[in-house]
C-alpha cells in the first residue's frame, strides 16, 4: 500500500519564487511548538545581487478595517523570525525532515531548505467573528510565512517576487481528562434563618467541539425564601492581551426552566441540563472568538488557550477561555445564587501521520498568489 502525504505549494507573481510546506498547522504542544520547515525555490539568476529572504510574521488586527482614517492603523505585525536563505551566510543547524529530503532530490540545485522556530509565548491563531454589517478584515490574529527578494530583511518587498502563505498555530486537547469539576455555593439571608445551598457537577472537565455538556445540579433550600427558575449558561471569556480592560464574555449556550420550581422552603431538588456550545448556534452573534482560518476549511469556536505555567506577564494576542455558570432566580427582593466552573474546550488530537517512505506519493495543493494580500506587510 502506497501512503500519500499532502505538500502546499505557493508562487510568486513572476515566477521566481515557490514555496512548499508540509503542514499549515503549527502545533503548540504547551512544552513545545513544532517548527515550521519546508523548501523554497528560487531562479537564482534573477536574483543577480540580491538575497533571499524568510520571515514568519504574526498581524494581531485590533480594531475595524473601515475605522482606519488619516493614516490611524489598528493593526500590529511581529516578526517572529526573520533569516536569510540566499546566499547562506552559515550552515544550518538544524536536521532535514524526511519530506525535506525527497523534495531537495526532486527540485534540484536551486532548492533551499528552511526551518521556523516560533518562541515560546506564540499566541494562538484567532479570528473575531465580526457584524453582519460590518466590512473588511476581521479582527484577531493570524500569522503569514512570508519569502521575498530584497536587499535587506528590512526591504521593502515587491509583490510580484514575493510570496505570502496562511498559516495557522493550533492546540489540541489532552490526553488527559483532569478531575472531576465541581462546587457547592451557599447564600444566607439577612433577618431570615437557614440557608440556600447550590451544588454543580460536570461529568468531565475537557470537551471536544460539539459535544454535549451535562450538568448535575443540586438545590438544597434549608431558607424561607423559594426557588422561582434555574437557568445554565456556558459562557465564552475572551482576554484581549493587548489592552488593560479588554476582557468581556458572551454566552454561547445557554437553557432556562422552570421544571420542579418553585423549590419551596424546606425541599431540594435535584435535575441534569445539557448544554452543546456551538458556532451554528452564533453565527449572527458579533465578538465570539473562533479558530483562526485557512481558506477551504469549515470555522468553528475557538479553542480554550494553554499556557505551560500560571504566569504568563509577557503574552500576546488574545486568551480564549470557556466556564458554565448555573443561576438560580428567587425573585425581585431575594436576589440569586451563581456557581462557576472553568472548562477547557478544544479540538481533539488527529490520527497520526503515516512515516513517510519512499514510494510515497506527493499530493500537491497549490495556491495562487492573490489569495493573500501582501501589500499591507
Amino acid at each position: 500500500m502506497v501512503a500519500n502525504f499532502k505538500v502546499f505549494k505557493k508562487v510568486s507573481p513572476n515566477g521566481k519564487v515557490t514555496v512548499y510546506l508540509g503542514k499549515r498547522d503549527i502545533v503548540d504542544h504547551v512544552t513545545a511548538i513544532e517548527p515550521i520547515d519546508g523548501v523554497v525555490v528560487v531562479d537564482t539568476s534573477y536574483l543577480a545581487d540580491r538575497k533571499l529572504f524568510g520571515q514568519v510574521v504574526c498581524s494581531f488586527r485590533y480594531g475595524r478595517e473601515e475605522d482606519e482614517v488619516m493614516g490611524l492603523s489598528f493593526q500590529k505585525d511581529l516578526y517572529l523570525c526573520s533569516v536569510q536563505i540566499y546566499p547562506q551566510l552559515e550552515k544550518p543547524e538544524f536536521n532535514l525532515t524526511k519530506l525535506q529530503e525527497r523534495l531537495l532530490k526532486k527540485l534540484g540545485p536551486n532548492a533551499f531548505p528552511f526551518t521556523f522556530k516560533l518562541p515560546p509565548n506564540a499566541p494562538a491563531s484567532i479570528t473575531i467573528q465580526p457584524g453582519q454589517n460590518e466590512t473588511g478584515e476581521p479582527c484577531g490574529l493570524q500569522y503569514l510565512l512570508k519569502m521575498f527578494v530584497g536587499e535587506n530583511e528590512t526591504d521593502r518587498s515587491h509583490r510580484r517576487s514575493t510570496v505570502s502563505l496562511g498559516i495557522r498555530k493550533v492546540q489540541y486537547a489532552p490526553s488527559k481528562s483532569g478531575r472531576q469539576p465541581c462546587t457547592v455555593v451557599r447564600k444566607d439571608f439577612m433577618l431570615s434563618p437557614g440557608e440556600l445551598e447550590l451544588e454543580v457537577v460536570l461529568d468531565k472537565q475537557v470537551y471536544h467541539h460539539g459535544e454535549r455538556i451535562a450538568a448535575n445540579i443540586c438545590v438544597r433550600n434549608n431558607s424561607n425564601k423559594m426557588v422561582k427558575k434555574i437557568k445554565a449558561m456556558v459562557q465564552q471569556g475572551v482576554d484581549v492581551m493587548l489592552f488593560q480592560n479588554g476582557q468581556y464574555r458572551t454566552t454561547i449556550a445557554s437553557l432556562e426552566t422552570d421544571e420542579g420550581c418553585p423549590i419551596q422552603p424546606g425541599s431540594s431538588m435535584q435535575k441534569v441540563v445539557y448544554l452543546t456550545p456551538e458556532l451554528a448556534t452564533n453565527k449572527d452573534r458579533r465578538g465570539i472568538a473562533l479558530d483562526g482560518q485557512i481558506k477551504g476549511e469549515l470555522a468553528t469556536l475557538a479553542s480554550s488557550t494553554l499556557f505551560s505555567c500560571g504566569d504568563q506577564k509577557d503574552i500576546f494576542g488574545i486568551v480564549v477561555s470557556y466556564a458554565v455558570k448555573v443561576k438560580l432566580y428567587l425573585g425581585a427582593l431575594s436576589g440569586e445564587l451563581a456557581a462557576e466552573l472553568p472548562v477547557i474546550i478544544m479540538h481533539p488530537k488527529p490520527s497520526k501521520i503515516p512515516l513517510l517512505r519512499s514510494d510515497s506519493q506527493a499530493e500537491v495543493e497549490t495556491f495562487r498568489q492573490d489569495t493573500i494580500d501582501v501589500d499591507t506587510m
